[in-house]
């Protein structure tokens, strides 16, 4: 909803031909070999969204849409009458089940993760069979200069698989490391070495009916809070403490940036042009 940027941050322009971000992930996830997207939308936000980028891969790939809206918990619950915003990244997943049958990956709009994170991803959901995935990134390299962001900070083991993932509200820089306040308001160190989820995770169809399982828990506890939200990271740390699921860290050398507030953009707009002075881009992505 981009309530902090002050606008549609997914269709804002940050390269030289107009493209958003949403456009390099496309470009990138192509190159790795995915071959259908799914976008998750808001039904108001429909006509303008294809118009200015759906229309653009409609063309190209197999586009599809589906719409998360607060009316479209399960059967049994209601919305508070407060509430302003849908039920989170795992509400928003949960809404590709029946679009999406085969293995897959969920990132967020407007997040760069790099061409290298895309073939990593990729390349885990050709060959690791049931395994889900994470993409983890460098706390360091995640944070905003302008405001406090949101990281599930992660746990792996010796072999990389994650043991736990806790989602840290109000992050923000801290010297040469970070800091965050929890719940009470108590400010807690981190050192921003840490391996953050950044949403980039791989799944496969068996995802669904845990998310919908664990939405009916969170609905049940946190229906009539007007704030509250059903996280991804939240739903797979359940899902691996309970070991009904294993899921896979993997690491790249990719730097993360993003949009979180509007001051952000300069950053990514210099960014973008960096790596087309490098090479990784052509100077007009879809020409």
């Amino acid at each position: 909803m981009g309530s902090r940027y002050g606008g549609l941050k997914q269709i804002d322009s940050v390269g030289p031909d107009g493209e958003t971000i949403m456009d390099y992930s496309i470009h990138d996830a192509l190159r790795a070999g995915f071959e259908k997207f799914v976008f998750v939308i808001r039904r108001d936000i429909e006509e303008s969204f294809r118009q200015s980028i759906g229309a653009r891969f409609e063309k190209r790939i197999l586009v599809q849409y589906v719409f998360q809206e607060m009316s479209e918990p399960l059967a049994g619950f209601s919305t508070p009458p407060g509430r302003a915003k849908p039920w989170g990244t795992g509400h928003a997943i949960l809404m590709a089940d029946g679009i999406v049958n085969e293995p897959f990956a969920a990132i967020n709009a407007d997040d760069f993760y790099g061409a290298n994170s895309f073939r990593a991803l990729a390349e885990h959901l050709r060959r690791d069979g049931d395994d889900y995935a994470m993409v983890g990134f460098k706390l360091r390299n995640t944070l905003s200069e302008f405001g406090t962001v949101a990281r599930g900070v992660c746990r792996t083991a010796e072999d990389d698989y994650l043991e736990s993932v806790t989602e840290l509200t109000r992050i923000e820089r801290n010297g040469a490391g970070a800091k965050y306040m929890d719940a009470a308001g108590m400010v807690h160190a981190l050192s921003g070495q840490e391996t953050v989820s950044m949403n980039f995770w791989g799944f496969t169809p068996a995802v669904f009916q845990q998310l919908r399982e664990l939405f009916m828990i969170f609905l049940g506890k946190s229906q009539q809070e007007e704030k509250s939200e059903f996280y991804i990271p939240m739903a797979v740390n359940e899902l691996v403490q309970a070991k009904r699921a294993r899921c896979k860290v993997l690491r790249t050398s990719d730097l993360w940036f993003g949009v979180t507030y509007r001051d952000d953009r300069p950053r990514t707009v210099e960014s973008i042009r960096r790596l087309i002075a490098q090479g990784d881009y052509p100077e007009k992505l879809w020409t």
